[in-house]
């Protein structure tokens, strides 16, 4: 429900207008769900890898299976980054649809590369 104050000239309160909305702390928590999120797809690549180096038979398997999963990595750790710094203003912009399959993108990807990796475990 939006919030009333006077309007000017006396006419009594009126709806004040989406500009002068204060967020509170929801661009906050929304910035450490971020950084939540960026040091669970740190452990899941760092785990991937330990994983790799235990299973570290085949060579050049190893090294592209090391590869792309730092590459999905750094690529959600970017984009993260990214709506992080756009958070910091305070009246952050809605997230473009391009970003969000891409973050939605790294971390399915991600998430492939652990389950080939532990397969082959």
């Amino acid at each position: 429900m939006a919030r009333e104050r006077p309007v000017a000239g006396g006419a009594g309160p009126g709806p004040r207008p989406a500009s002068d909305r204060d967020p509170g702390l929801q661009p906050e928590r929304t910035r450490l769900a971020w950084r939540r999120t960026t040091l669970s797809a740190t452990v899941v690549a760092l785990l991937a890898g330990r994983q790799l180096l235990r299973n570290a038979e085949g060579g050049a398997v190893v090294a592209a299976e090391a590869a792309l999963t730092g590459l999905v990595w750094f690529g959600f750790v970017v984009l993260a980054h990214r709506r992080m710094r756009a958070m910091a203003d305070g009246r952050p912009p809605g997230l473009p649809p391009r970003t969000a399959l891409l973050l939605i993108g790294c971390t399915l990807a991600l998430a492939l590369c652990g389950a080939v990796i532990l397969l082959q475990g």
